[in-house]
């Protein structure tokens, strides 16, 4: 994604000029005349993301008037700027005074110049910021690039987006940043990471674990899991075609933790990061893995399958019991996991999971901060005995139906034993209804906020 800052001097660009209901009296009677009157013609009010460009004498665009939330208003939305590349004609604009954040709106106009083209002409808005003063341009920059990577990797049809192309899509980025890239397969994958080549085994694109490594060896070890299940038809516990429909975003965890891993490189934080993406596809053949089939897994803890649509878990047991091999000082796994966490938070507001009382206020504080909602849940210690199973050590699915987002969690605890601080998110990583800076489709969902956690321990 190209830069969307402008270094033109900022009296050459159009203002942009934010108004609420608030302010609106003041700054129309500050307007010329002309422009009051030509306001007032077009029936100009100041409600949330009105939008009118106010015409010079020469017919070119003096100023622009965008519609705010009012101050503590409880629905306040600070990406609402992330509207305006969609209204804008192109030219280079500035922020004619200040929005609530200066810095979430300068974030949310970069976000909104996205567009998926892939497939189609779909041009990007031809229009340009000069960065308001005080913000770190770069910063901004290297986020809205991240966010573009995870969206075009989501939003690509599965038929284009499988284990393979998911692999080059990570070696790629190692190449980048010079990181080192390594894939297990076939055989290795088959007796080290059976719950994997489990998972992924009936489909003719065969399963590995793609596994990167950046960084110097001795400074804090930062370690990313990435669910990367190219596509689920729920196994043979086949999904409906609905609940089918978007699962080529099923690969959502991996798509953000490669968002996440290209701003820490690109910063050049002082830790070494290893990713680790377990990249399959739950398909359908002879050969598939069957309800109450049990595996052995590389911990050691033999699994039974109650479901095989709860097949995320599974894979990403394998990946967290080498990465927790290592004892990294932070170990995190983000992954499309469970529909429960969907109906008790909705599709913007994923749940998160960890023991550790300062990481959790830490990773709260910079969701807020970054406007990339996240929600704390319990792992409920009584509810992990719901995991055990009379043949096996675990069962990947309790019966009963209940807190299936914490049940999911505490299995993926079970694989955890020696990483210095553990955290778990269970994104949606999908955008279902198109919001300011936000498009329809694939999402960046709790990237934002781990980079600056991640900033703010390893500058």
């Amino acid at each position: 994604m190209s830069s969307v800052f402008e270094t033109a001097p900022a009296a050459t660009a159009i203002p942009i000029t934010f108004v609420t209901r608030v302010t609106w009296d003041a700054i129309r009677d500050a307007l010329p005349a002309p422009a009051r009157q030509f306001a007032a013609a077009n029936g100009f009010a100041a409600k949330p993301g009105k939008f009118l460009t106010l015409p010079a004498a020469d017919g070119s665009i003096a100023e622009v008037l965008f519609g705010l939330d009012d101050p503590g208003h409880k629905a306040r939305d600070p990406f609402r700027p992330g509207a305006l590349p969609g209204l804008l004609p192109p030219g280079v604009y500035r922020f004619a005074n200040a929005p609530h954040d200066t810095r979430l709106a300068a974030l949310a106009f970069a976000l909104g110049c996205y567009r998926y083209g892939r497939y189609r002409k779909n041009e990007t808005p031809d229009v340009r910021l000069v960065p308001p003063d005080g913000i770190d341009a770069a910063d901004i920059m290297r986020m809205a690039d991240a966010a573009a990577l995870a969206r075009d990797l989501i939003n690509a049809p599965s038929n284009d987006m499988g284990p393979a192309e998911l692999a080059d899509a990570a070696r790629q980025l190692a190449v980048r940043f010079g990181a080192t890239f390594g894939c297990i397969t076939g055989a290795d994958l088959e007796q080290n990471f059976p719950l994997i080549h489990a998972v992924g085994m009936a489909s003719t694109r065969p399963p590995r674990l793609i596994d990167l490594t950046w960084g110097d060896p001795t400074h804090p070890k930062v370690t990313l899991v990435g669910k990367g299940v190219c596509f689920d038809t729920g196994g043979l516990d086949l999904k409906p075609s609905s609940g089918m429909l978007i699962m080529k975003k099923d690969m959502g965890g991996a798509a953000n933790v490669l968002a996440l891993a290209q701003m820490v490189m690109d910063a050049r934080l002082k830790v070494r990061l290893r990713v680790l993406i377990p990249a399959v596809e739950n398909a359908v053949a002879g050969n598939a893995f069957r309800p109450l089939d049990i595996f052995r897994s590389r911990k050691g803890i033999t699994v039974e399958i109650g479901n095989t649509d709860a097949e995320g878990r599974l894979v990403l047991a394998d990946a967290l019991a080498l990465a927790d091999e290592e004892k990294p000082d932070l170990l995190v796994d983000l992954g499309t996991l469970t529909g429960a966490a969907r109906v008790a938070l909705g599709p913007d507001l994923p749940p998160f999971y960890t023991n550790d009382e300062t990481l959790a206020a830490d990773v709260a504080a910079h969701a807020k901060g970054e406007n990339d909602p996240l929600w704390r849940m319990p792992l409920w210690p009584a509810y992990d005995a719901w995991l055990d199973s009379k043949t096996a050590d675990i069962t990947n699915a309790p019966s009963g139906g209940f807190a299936g987002s914490i049940t999911c969690a505490l299995f993926l605890q079970r694989f955890v034993e020696h990483a210095g601080s553990w955290l778990h998110v269970d994104i949606y990583g999908w955008t279902p209804t198109a919001r300011p800076g936000r498009p329809e489709g694939g999402e960046c969902q709790a990237a934002r906020a781990i980079y600056r956690l991640l900033s703010q321990r390893y500058a």
